[in-house]
């Protein structure tokens, strides 16, 4: 039963991430595309505020849950398809804290435009790239993980 209810906690936490990154991206893009400068203050506070929510949090219960889940199975953490998703696990988080401090500057910058009732900054516009640049490689890296976890006994037998 403990075994079942880590691995149901880690899955879920692993769809809330993905899940919470992709709708973040999703939502945060529309809204500079849209360009409503108080639009993109309001989602870019959000934004923050599901990092804090929901990422964080899961950011801690995967390798938590991932390291029992591990001693209960007949692997070993230098296993080919373990030691993939460990590290593309490692990659996502670099690309994750930058956009983390990222978000925050984009949400003051545009805070400020709100209040000075001004266009955003370019600034704003170069963090918002760099922004959707490091999320590309951590979402490719998402993506490639559940493939490890889901397809871990035909690729290496």
């Amino acid at each position: 039963m403990i075994y079942l209810t880590f691995k149901s906690l880690h899955i879920l936490s692993m769809i809330l991430l993905f899940g919470t990154g992709l709708g973040s991206a999703f939502y945060k893009y529309m809204a500079d595309l849209h360009g409503d400068v108080r639009a993109i203050y309001t989602t870019n506070k959000h934004v923050v505020l599901a990092d804090w929510l929901f990422t964080t949090p899961t950011i801690l219960i995967q390798p938590i849950t991932g390291y029992y889940l591990l001693q209960e199975l007949p692997f070993s953490i230098t296993t080919p398809w373990l030691l993939a998703s460990i590290i593309l696990y490692l990659l996502a988080g670099a690309c994750w804290l930058p956009v983390v401090v990222l978000q925050i500057r984009m949400r003051e910058l545009s805070k400020q435009a709100v209040l000075q009732q001004t266009a955003l900054s370019p600034q704003y516009f170069n963090y918002a790239r760099m922004w959707f640049w490091l999320g590309v490689p951590a979402f490719i890296a998402m993506v490639l993980i559940v493939a490890l976890m889901v397809l871990k006994p035909t690729l290496w037998s």
